[in-house]
């Protein structure tokens, strides 16, 4: 079963990705776990992505999908995958629907997890992180027992700059520009699927759940 996962920033496709490779029992790719990998491996790839990645530049589509298709090839794919945060791009969506061709394959399913942008902004504007353990939490959701303190380790949780309302805008703008074409490429091929994200976590599991099973 190989699944692609879509959706902007916020919308909690990473969460059903783990969820869905955690109950087929397939690995959950995503494109920073690989260059992460391939970095501390140093790899001759890593090694290249490194070089744009200090530089706080995006790694060039071409390198990205070297890496990915070496990924999915590997022994723990044979049954499939969930890709997350991978293809953001045309470019890269056709290196990959070429490659998985190249072996006589296809993707299953493409899973566009869609949530308005409002809703988005509200998410992560909630979201508050310590720096000091990593452990994140959410004003209305997963709120700390001290307010503003750490349950773990007792550091002050903050709103990351990644997570305040300006910064998720500019992030919501990047997507669209990048990645919304994708919903159109794989509107084409038949695969993309449209799932109502606004929900609660457990209601999209089983509605992505229900499409799989089709």
């Amino acid at each position: 079963m190989k699944i692609v996962m879509l959706g902007v920033p916020g919308a909690g496709k990473g969460t059903q990705a783990i969820e869905l490779a955690t109950k087929y029992e397939i690995p959950h790719i995503s494109t920073g776990d690989i260059f992460r990998a391939n970095i501390k491996k140093r790899t001759e790839l890593g090694e290249k992505a490194k070089c744009y990645i200090e530089k706080g530049l995006l790694v060039p589509d071409e390198l990205t999908c070297n890496l990915m298709v070496e990924r999915i090839g590997q022994a723990d794919c044979v049954k499939g995958y969930v890709l997350d945060g991978f293809p953001r791009t045309i470019p890269q969506a056709e290196s990959l629907d070429a490659a998985l061709a190249a072996k006589g394959q296809k993707l299953n399913h493409v899973i566009n997890v869609e949530v308005p942008d409002e809703c988005i902004i509200k998410r992560m504007s909630g979201r508050r992180a310590c720096l000091t353990c990593g452990k994140i939490y959410h004003l209305e959701h997963i709120p700390p027992v001290v307010a503003g303190i750490c349950d773990r380790c007792e550091a002050d949780i903050v709103l990351r700059d990644d997570d305040a309302p300006e910064t998720v805008k500019r992030r919501l703008n990047t997507y669209y520009e990048r990645t919304q074409p994708l919903i159109d490429y794989y509107k084409k091929t038949g695969t993309l699927r449209v799932i109502d994200g606004t929900r609660d976590k457990e209601e999209v599991f089983q509605a992505i759940n229900a499409i799989l099973g089709e």
